[in-house]
């Protein structure tokens, strides 16, 4: 058993490989289109948790001016080979500050729950405020506390340098309290030998109307269908969903 951190830096190497299933593209175009949508056209952005980077390559190609934001140093330094045009800071995104203010501020694949707890989540909530320019939008998806199936796993495989690896993960909630936890196994298989790793991340567990609540004293908010290929409102069933901020003007 790793610590979350140790973990994510000793398979630092792996974690694109990790997320291979995931369509960066989309959802970086949709945050594109929502930002233009509710925020206008600036084009100052910031990525919160931003791994290695690959959500910041489809911005600065789209003619964003990114930055990106991560406590995990080994991702930073793919981040920086894959985005060099892009700067990169080690910072906790509940507590950053910025040295200008941006337009756009994106966290993907449910990372706004690494805030881990209550007090956190509102103080990385009064970050990204502080770091957004008026009318600028802050995007990120959550998952809902009480909608969590703990029998509910994602699991896929690939091979990489003559090795096969699985990937299973999934979130687990006790129905109580303020933290929930995302279970994470990897499996390494290389000439029959099988390396498995475990690990389980503290994440902050919170509704989305204790969500919604904590956003509203600082920003416009509106709730939408967890779906990157269209606009829609969230139906108030689904247990993720896109959160689009907007920062009060002036």
């Amino acid at each position: 058993m790793h610590s979350s951190n140790a973990l994510y830096t000793d398979l630092s190497g792996y974690y694109d490989l990790m997320c291979a299933d995931i369509d960066y593209r989309a959802q970086s175009q949709s945050a594109r289109r929502l930002h233009q949508f509710f925020g206008g056209d600036g084009r100052a952005h910031l990525d919160l948790a931003c791994g290695t980077g690959p959500h910041i390559r489809h911005f600065l190609d789209a003619g964003y001016q990114s930055s990106g934001l991560d406590l995990n140093q080994p991702m930073l330094d793919k981040a920086q080979l894959r985005c060099p045009e892009a700067r990169f800071m080690r910072q906790n995104m509940c507590d950053f500050t910025l040295a200008e203010p941006v337009d756009l501020i994106t966290c993907f694949l449910y990372s706004i729950h690494y805030s881990a707890s209550i007090q956190n989540l509102k103080a990385c909530i009064q970050s990204v405020f502080n770091a957004l320019k008026p009318g600028g939008v802050f995007c990120f998806n959550a998952v809902d506390k009480n909608k969590i199936d703990n029998n509910s796993y994602v699991r896929h495989s690939a091979e990489l340098d003559n090795s096969q690896f699985v990937f299973e993960s999934g979130w687990n909630y006790s129905g109580q309290g303020e933290q929930q936890s995302l279970h994470l196994s990897i499996e390494k298989t290389t000439a029959d030998i099988t390396q498995i790793w475990q690990d389980q991340h503290p994440m902050v567990a919170v509704s989305f109307a204790e969500l919604e609540l904590l956003l509203r004293s600082s920003f416009e908010v509106h709730i939408l269908e967890h779906n990157y290929e269209k606009i829609a409102s969230w139906d108030k069933e689904a247990g993720n969903a896109l959160f689009v901020c907007i920062k009060p003007q002036i």
